[in-house]
């Protein structure tokens, strides 16, 4: 292992990549970037109506800081619980518990998001049985 000074990143912005949960997401810290680390953030711009596929992290923890603009999560075993987030406000999501935003505000939001692990696509389960209880944006 090399000595602090060498382990020490910077992430320029730009990378960007599209997760399973159905968005494109500015690159941040991850294993993929700064190599072996527990865990991650990274940003995720949402436009007006957009919405994840219903999912949750196996045994990973979420914290989720709404930047900019308002944003609606669902959460739950039937997506039963919702919260409006707005800008400055964090959400928690324990492991294991499906989720998924949704961009009801007819405006842009911009979350930073991070993840107990060390790649946010790490151990997701995706749960399409859900994502009909989700009202349209």
């Amino acid at each position: 292992m090399g000595s602090d000074a060498e382990r020490a990143k910077v992430i320029a912005p730009g990378a960007t990549y599209v997760g399973q949960q159905g968005f494109t997401y500015q690159a941040g810290v991850s294993r993929g970037t700064v190599g072996e680390t527990d865990v991650c953030m990274n940003v995720l711009p949402m436009p007006p109506g957009a919405r994840a596929k219903s999912h949750y992290h196996k045994g990973i923890d979420t914290i989720a800081y709404l930047l900019e603009g308002r944003c609606s999560v669902y959460w739950g075993d039937r997506l039963e619980h919702r919260a409006e987030l707005k800008p400055g406000e964090q959400m928690f999501m324990p492991r294991d518990v499906p989720h998924a935003p949704l961009n009801d505000s007819g405006a842009p939001c911009t979350w930073i998001v991070v993840h107990s692990s060390g790649d946010d696509q790490d151990d997701i389960i995706m749960t399409p049985e859900l994502d009909a209880l989700l009202p349209d944006a």
